[in-house]
């Protein structure tokens, strides 16, 4: 006996033509996306490296000309050197910098970033190329008899931070019951502690001792270096693997190279170019 081989339905031959579409559908999706540009394609392709930045002491600043100077702009102009290209600063206030890096607003942040958990969610990290750390400068008579973070702990004490930093994270996890006074501008913060309007201002090192240094008439640093360390690095927008490891490869490169570790010194280590900025 023979058997009859059943035959299709209608019905099925539907379901796997749809399937079938589908398919092609999501295989001319998967491939458009294989071929899309990465960043650092686009970035030659243009010719120009847009770099969004914000202004920190020493990362970044203005100098006498209105030219930015800096750890973070010696970076990014030496890589756009190595790549071949122009580089475009694209200041940008630090509370909608990765906002405006997802929105296409330039290329990539250097400017300082801290590695931070709840920024990976949002952006791709390239591997640290520099470490930072918080550290406290206090004002003389607010603060007076101040030497630990415990005495500025509590509820009368008013710190200064900048809004949407690392420094705001280092405060409320070292200081919960200080009184926080968020500063959309850096220099503002310390306006505030020389104005005597604050107890002290919690920022990234070296700028505090800076500020003691050269204000010491009314400001003093309670504690000696950092009391916390933080890995800087780039931040691109996801889904760019590519990107992300020429930008991994040129920091490992210029690290062994050790012109990382020589600008560093210059713009962390010395006061030499204190002449250069207003």
């Amino acid at each position: 006996m023979i058997r009859q081989k059943p035959a299709i339905s209608s019905f099925a031959v539907i379901l796997t033509l749809l399937f079938l579409m589908s398919g092609n559908g999501l295989a001319a999706s998967l491939q458009q996306q294989l071929v899309q540009e990465s960043v650092v394609e686009q970035i030659i392709k243009r010719g120009t490296m847009r770099v969004g930045m914000d202004t920190f002491q020493p990362w970044a600043m203005k100098d006498k000309n209105g030219t930015f100077i800096g750890f973070e702009i010696d970076v990014a102009r030496r890589l756009a050197e190595d790549m071949g290209v122009q580089v475009e600063f694209v200041p940008t206030a630090w509370s909608g910098i990765i906002p405006a890096l997802l929105t296409g607003k330039f290329d990539v942040i250097i400017g300082g970033m801290g590695i931070l958990p709840k920024r990976a969610l949002k952006v791709n990290f390239t591997r640290p190329y520099d470490y930072s750390g918080m550290s406290i400068v206090a004002h003389q008579d607010r603060a007076k008899g101040f030497t630990t973070l415990e005495d500025f702990n509590k509820p009368e004490v008013e710190i200064a931070v900048k809004l949407g930093t690392t420094a705001v994270i280092a405060a409320q996890k070292y200081l919960p019951k200080a009184k926080l006074r968020m500063f959309e501008n850096e220099t503002q913060t310390y306006q505030e502690l020389r104005n005597g309007q604050v107890h002290a201002v919690v920022g990234s090192a070296p700028r505090p001792a800076y500020e003691a240094l050269q204000y010491s008439d009314t400001l003093f640093l309670p504690l000696k270096g950092t009391f916390t360390k933080e890995p800087i690095g780039f931040a691109i927008r996801k889904g760019d693997a590519d990107s992300l490891t020429f930008f991994n490869s040129w920091i490992t490169g210029v690290f062994l190279e050790g012109w990382l570790q020589e600008r560093h010194d210059y713009w962390f280590e010395t006061r030499e170019w204190a002449g250069l900025v207003e």
